[in-house]
């Protein structure tokens, strides 16, 4: 009898001790669950230490990112700015695929000459533009191409013609004061080269110093003084139609 009652001592007190232990290791997961882990520990609002860098906010680059690095992308459905207009180009520098040859014209100075009749009986249609400039203004390459004639002539006195690379149109300056310093034919330019100055020479009136300027549609294989087919710079100048 004495055995059994000990024996149910025995299995009262492991029960009991077993119950305390599942007790206490609750509350002790419950604790560790609860501490915040010191690699993931959460900051206060005010707490910014040095290492840890604010986010940017849209539409602001993070500091130290370089001037290379990309603005952050505004929220989605929020207004964005336009563009900045892209810069106007230098004034009279550039017309729309020539270049203006005569230095510091605008195009807007420009006038359409090339249908006005010229010739004694008016006859003749002036097929160019006249630029007029005070003389000895640079005259420049409207465009790119090879001197095929250095031309001395009565009616255009000192005069240009220039081929382009492809052969198909020649560019035609007219009234040269003179021109410009080791230019030779056979020469190639590039648009905005000096080619010489303005002037008078040959009929140009002596008191109106002008560029005569005009291009010629032509063939590949046609000489420089052929017949060619007149079209108006004009609009190859301001881009006007």
């Amino acid at each position: 009898m004495k055995f059994f009652d000990r024996l149910l001592t025995i299995v009262i007190t492991a029960t009991l001790t077993s119950a305390g232990w599942i007790v206490f290791g609750s509350s002790v997961m419950d604790i560790a669950a609860s501490s915040p882990d010191e690699a993931g520990a959460s900051l206060d609002q005010d707490e910014t230490p040095a290492e840890v860098q604010p986010v940017p906010t849209p539409g602001t680059t993070a500091q130290g990112a370089g001037e290379g690095a990309a603005a952050a992308a505004p929220p989605a459905g929020a207004a964005t700015a336009s563009p900045a207009p892209s810069a106007s180009p230098v004034p009279g520098a550039r017309g729309a695929g020539l270049t203006i040859p005569v230095e510091g014209i605008d195009a807007s100075a420009l006038e359409d000459s090339f249908l006005e009749p010229r010739g004694p009986d008016g006859t003749r249609l002036h097929e160019a533009i006249d630029i007029v400039a005070p003389a000895g203004t640079p005259v420049l390459a409207a465009a790119g191409g090879r001197i095929a004639k250095l031309h001395n002539s009565t009616a255009g006195g000192k005069a240009i013609y220039i081929r382009s690379g492809d052969g198909l149109r020649l560019y035609y300056y007219a009234h040269l004061r003179d021109y410009a310093r080791n230019l030779d034919e056979g020469d190639r330019v590039a648009a905005g080269d000096p080619l010489g100055t303005v002037g008078s020479s040959g009929n140009a009136e002596p008191d109106t110093p002008h560029l005569h300027f005009a291009v010629l549609e032509t063939s590949a294989d046609a000489q420089w003084w052929e017949p060619a087919n007149a079209i108006n710079p004009y609009p190859l100048l301001t881009g006007e139609r």
